[in-house]
């Protein structure tokens, strides 16, 4: 019988274990997938030209590793030691490829570093309270930094803290919250937290009346300008 997983760190281990890992070239050509469509949607562009990035849930570690195959210093942080270790053992290989485990909150509170840009493809910033998170976030920038995050949209009407059971109703009772809020709040959240510049929305699906995709970007509130972040494809300018 397998053991009972009652906390989500085991539980992201026990899920970690059953991914199937591209190749290397595949895994770098296809890293920044903003949104759930493999292919669709924007790219790495929306990270601007950063000189250090961090990614909150970093997974194998596939986006830090693209970053760093250009030169970029990136660091990703996962709360599954199991993925943290898989991504080291994957591109180790890459000088500037860093990998830690740990709890988002944490690490943002008792580290020494500052990013040029902070990001979470559905990850840490969709699972964790965006009043603690965010202004650690905005502290850990560098005074032209950025944050970039994307999860998927609300339910319309269910806004704010939503409660799942990650193994589902069947399954063992380990359960998720998730924050969750239209681009028009995000934008207001951030805001009050000091981002300037923020741009947030809702990619289409590729499939009309599919589920969308939550973008949003912001720049560090200081006098001078979000310089990392530049006009992309899909963005606007910072």
């Amino acid at each position: 019988m397998p053991p009972t997983i009652t906390d989500q760190t085991t539980y992201r281990d026990h899920c970690a274990e059953g991914v199937t890992d591209q190749p290397l070239d595949e895994a770098l050509k296809n890293a920044f997938g903003w949104t759930q469509y493999p292919g669709h949607g924007p790219g790495g562009e929306l990270l601007g030209n950063p000189a250090t990035a961090l990614e909150l849930g970093s997974g194998r570690g596939d986006a830090i590793a693209a970053l760093a195959s250009k030169g970029i210093t990136a660091t990703g942080l996962d709360i599954s030691p199991t993925q943290c270790q898989k991504a080291r053992a994957r591109w180790s290989h890459l000088p500037k490829a860093h990998f830690e485990h740990g709890d988002v909150l944490d690490y943002l509170a008792s580290a020494d570093g500052h990013w040029d840009a902070i990001y979470s493809i559905w990850g840490a910033v969709w699972f964790t309270n965006p009043e603690v998170l965010l202004p650690l976030i905005h502290d850990r920038l560098t005074p032209d930094g950025g944050l970039v995050f994307s999860h998927a949209p609300p339910v319309p009407g269910a806004y704010g803290v939503q409660g799942t059971y990650a193994a589902g109703l069947t399954g063992r009772q380990v359960w998720l919250y998730r924050w969750s809020y239209e681009p028009a709040t995000w934008a207001t959240t951030l805001e009050t937290y000091g981002f300037t510049k923020v741009d947030a929305t809702i990619e289409p699906a590729p499939i009309p009346r599919h589920v969308g995709t939550l973008l949003a970007r912001a720049c560090k509130g200081t006098e001078s300008p979000c310089r990392r972040l530049i006009k992309g494809e899909h963005g606007v300018e910072h």
